[in-house]
């Protein structure tokens, strides 16, 4: 038996103004202040000598590697994304963007999402990735509509409260 395992399917490349800022203040952020001051940390713990039980010198190796990693990264992803500037023609359909209001039908419990890129998704926000179910559920679909999006705990009826840009 192989180790194969099939490519992860791809992440949608869009993403909010402020979304394509923050990730690239976060990309500046990491090349020209963290990365020097952990390869001048590096470099010290490297001079103490003997580095096979130097832990400052381990954990600054892979605190580089960390760095480089997410560098990469980023250096590859904010080239290939596209900024979604303003809102749609339709405001009244749910699209990119939008932040909205569903009432889940059975409880009567109402929660707020936005629909942002897969790169700026934050739950305790209430920011919801447009590649998760639910948001592909709610995508084209104007108040009072219902739909059923599949979700963890099984497939749950939401109903549209309202749409904002």
């Amino acid at each position: 038996m192989s180790r194969w395992r099939p490519p992860s399917p791809s992440s949608t490349a869009i993403i909010t103004r402020e979304g394509f800022e923050k990730l690239k203040t976060e990309l500046d952020h990491l090349w020209h202040t963290l990365r020097p001051e952990v390869v001048k940390a590096l470099a010290a713990a490297a001079a103490e000598g003997d580095r096979s039980e130097n832990a400052e010198y381990t954990y600054r190796k892979k605190q580089l590697g960390e760095i480089d990693r997410r560098v990469r990264y980023l250096s590859k992803r904010i080239p290939s994304l596209k900024v979604a500037e303003g809102a749609p023609a339709d405001r009244a359909l749910v699209f990119f963007g939008a932040r909205i209001e569903l009432e889940n039908v059975d409880s009567g419990d109402t929660v707020i999402y936005r629909i942002v890129g897969p790169d700026e998704t934050d739950a305790r926000a209430g920011w919801i990735s447009i590649d998760s179910p639910m948001a592909r559920a709610a995508l084209k679909k104007r108040v009072d509509d219902e739909f059923d999006a599949e979700l963890p705990g099984g497939r749950t009826r939401f109903a549209i409260v309202s749409v904002e840009y």
